[in-house]
């Protein structure tokens, strides 16, 4: 994933937990949203704030690795990475120098149900640069030397970040392919080697024609702008590309799984254990989606957490440990289907899998039972709260929040839903997501040990 993609490391960064005891209350969200749909099913999405002459956008396209095709593992991914190889209209590097000259910045990331290109910049830089989206949605050179240099940089990426560094991406990559039984979401989303070479021009091509058309595509705009004003530049750039036949979307639904899923594996590169969980969680839409959303942040979030406490401080028997649903790939608010409530704790040879595994159930059966006390849930409420108020703050964050909330809930306003959902979550609805998901049953698990040393 190009630029700073969100993933956990060797040296994972557990956050500062904060917030006070009393009862979290969630101010009322008013992100002013006016939406327009384009005749060719293009949605745009305008968020006015004039309180910088700034703005940040995101253009969401609704593929992901969930949704590629079969046979064609890793090609959200490669995708991509062409969206930056130019067009027939605009060279190579011309869409960041663009951006970046003005003081702004650009990225993109694929995730599990879509890829996202969000910029942030300054007001006087808006109609360049929508331009500049409309030439990449339109056509892309797709010449053979691009495709290759990508496909290379692609499998560059998968040796860096996967084989040839500790741990890999297994506590992503194996754990959810052990998990998860459809292909959709069970198969490994940065790609085979085998599936990324045996991509070609034409498959390019209509990979972009698909899943690039106008009506699988949302545009969110907030900052210094006026919604009218951005609706017509919007028509006048992209309204006449025409739309296409909307791809079907394959059945990702899942069901809890009914016993243990495990394996052992060696690391070469590894100094120390690790261990990485998943438990299943289901359907987004569900009552009980931000309950455990919730619980992870319980379980996980800074030096308060339960799994920190008693593992790193009390135990210690784990050097570090993070988690929640969604990792490593986002949060509870970027998934559109079934995820996983994951962890990875790097823990000290002194221990075993066995053991942390079983004093990890005991600290979930034990919230079952006997449920949190309301302070605990408070303070984890008033962080989770502090930490979405922070993130819409950021221009380009309103926009990818917006841009996914009217793609996965076809309603961006249901953005200013989010605080009230966190702050009525009950100690009744952690017991209940803890009985319910955080199973044994329902629990997949992978340890990674070092592999045995030469002469050792």
């Amino acid at each position: 994933m190009r630029g700073t993609w969100k993933i956990w490391g060797m040296a994972m960064l557990v956050l500062a937990a904060a917030g006070a005891a009393h009862a979290a209350t969630a101010p009322e969200l008013k992100l002013p949203v006016t939406v327009k749909q384009l005749a060719n099913g293009l949605t745009v999405v305008v968020s006015e704030d004039h309180a910088t002459p700034s703005f940040g956008i995101s253009v969401v396209y609704k593929v992901g690795f969930r949704l590629e095709p079969k046979g064609r593992t890793g090609f959200a991914h490669l995708f991509e990475h062409m969206m930056f190889q130019g067009t027939p209209n605009a060279e190579k590097g011309l869409f960041s120098r663009v951006i970046q000259g003005g003081g702004g910045v650009d990225n993109g990331s694929t995730r599990y149900d879509y890829t996202n290109y969000i910029a942030s910049a300054p007001v006087s830089a808006l109609e360049p640069i929508l331009w500049l989206e409309s030439d990449r949605m339109r056509m892309l050179d797709f010449s053979p030397a691009n495709l290759q240099n990508q496909q290379d940089v692609v499998k560059e990426e998968i040796r860096v970040n996967v084989l040839n560094r500790p741990y890999g991406l297994f506590f992503w990559t194996d754990v959810a392919g052990l998990a998860f039984d459809r292909w959709e979401n069970a198969h490994d989303g940065y790609g085979s080697f085998k599936d990324l070479d045996a991509a070609n021009v034409t498959d390019v091509a209509a990979f972009h024609r698909t899943y690039y058309a106008p009506n699988n595509a949302i545009i969110a705009i907030a900052g210094d702008v006026r919604a009218d004003e951005v609706f017509a530049l919007v028509e006048k750039h992209f309204g006449s590309i025409p739309a296409q036949p909307t791809p079907a979307r394959p059945d990702v639904s899942e069901q809890l799984n009914t016993a243990e899923r495990s394996a052992r594996q060696t690391d070469q590169f590894a100094q120390l254990p690790a261990l990485a969980v998943g438990y299943k969680i289901l359907d987004p839409a569900s009552p009980d989606w931000v309950p455990t959303a919730v619980l992870g942040e319980l379980l996980f979030n800074g030096e308060a957490s339960r799994f920190y406490q008693r593992f790193v401080k009390t135990d210690q028997t784990v050097l570090q440990i993070a988690g929640g649903l969604g990792r490593p790939l986002g949060d509870a608010w970027t998934l559109n289907g079934p995820g996983l409530l994951g962890m990875l704790a790097i823990y000290k040879p002194t221990t075993d899998a066995a053991t942390l595994l079983a004093g990890i159930q005991q600290e979930i059966d034990t919230i079952a039972r006997k449920g949190v006390p309301a302070a605990d849930l408070e303070r984890v409420k008033t962080k989770m709260l502090s930490d979405f108020y922070a993130s819409v703050e950021s221009l380009i964050e309103r926009a990818d929040m917006l841009a996914l909330r009217q793609a996965f809930a076809g309603d961006a306003a249901s953005v200013n839903q989010i605080p009230a959902r966190i702050a009525a979550v009950k100690p009744a609805d952690l017991q209940r997501a803890a009985a319910t998901y955080l199973t044994v049953a329902n629990r997949t698990w992978v340890d990674r040990q070092p592999a045995p040393q030469a002469g050792k």
